[in-house]
């Protein structure tokens, strides 16, 4: 594995140091600084569970896309790199370049023609190349300004090849019943808002945005994992709680008393709700 190292990072966890360049969240923060520490132990399980419920979807995509031997990919925001790896030993794609803010996860899993870059993708000098693949999951929807980064995205992909963005859609509306589940999602989304900038409604404006960018055709699709007792979304989510539990009790929306209570509530029978869908949108570049 060949390691690539931003010159801003310096080996620092969060390669955001250019004050030119990185997004920010409402209180001057970083995505990840307030909330998601890699250094925290347990992150790169949490990450894995969210792996487990929706990579089989995000993989069944990106190859019904052709996706194969020969394609030369960039995976965004790759975390553990459970994505890149298959990329590599799945579909037969020629090289993997997997981005993150934090690469620790992805240096403890090394694999051939898998290369890794620490970098913040907002900075104005992120240029690593041209790819036919380029995908992100999970990244987006943590930065404001979505429309500039689809642009810059988009300038990535090779003619001929495709952009496939993957995002949380909020399905905690007014309308969805008050069980300890929903009141917990909706302070966790506001807490996030609040701290790291988080917005789980604008996914569904990323087929056009793709469109704008100069992508034909565009498509879109999304998926809704089931909650059930044990599973890797329902464990997924009752980490994320532990880690923003300081940012959802400030909203108010919620006290200890009602995460704990939307924890067991998850893992029992009595569960009936529904989990975040991931709306994933693509867009082709002309040849």
């Amino acid at each position: 594995m060949k390691r690539f190292d931003d010159d801003k990072a310096n080996g620092d966890s969060n390669a955001n140091a250019d004050s030119n360049a990185p997004e920010t969240a409402p209180d001057g923060g970083r995505y990840g600084e307030a909330v998601f520490r890699p250094e925290q132990t347990g992150e790169g399980e949490r990450i894995d569970f969210g792996a487990l419920a929706y990579d089989d979807i995000t993989w069944a995509r990106l190859r019904a896309l052709g996706v194969g031997p020969g394609w030369n990919c960039l995976d965004i925001g790759a975390g553990t790199g459970t994505i890149a790896r298959r990329l590599l030993t799945e579909a037969g794609a020629a090289h993997v370049l997997a981005v993150d803010r934090d690469v620790r996860f992805l240096n403890a899993r090394p694999a051939p023609r898998l290369d890794v870059l620490q970098a913040d993708i907002t900075a104005p000098d992120f240029t690593p190349g041209q790819f036919r693949l380029v995908h992100a999951r999970f990244v987006l929807m943590h930065l404001s300004d979505r429309e500039r980064m689809i642009t810059a995205l988009a300038e990535l992909v090779a003619p001929g090849g495709v952009l496939v963005l993957s995002d949380a859609v909020d399905l905690t509306s007014d309308r969805a019943p008050g069980t300890p589940y929903t009141v917990a999602m909706r302070a966790m989304w506001q807490g996030l808002r609040d701290t790291i900038g988080t917005d789980a409604t604008s996914a569904p404006t990323y087929p056009q945005l793709l469109r704008g960018a100069g992508l034909s055709p565009v498509a879109a699709e999304i998926h809704v994992p089931p909650l059930l007792p044990g599973s890797p979304i329902s464990r997924f989510w009752a980490d994320t709680w532990a880690r923003s539990r300081e940012a959802m009790l400030a909203t108010g929306l919620v006290d200890e008393t009602g995460i704990d209570a939307a924890v067991r509530y998850l893992d029992s029978d009595e569960c009936a709700a529904l989990s975040a869908g991931m709306l994933t949108a693509w867009g082709w570049k002309p040849e």
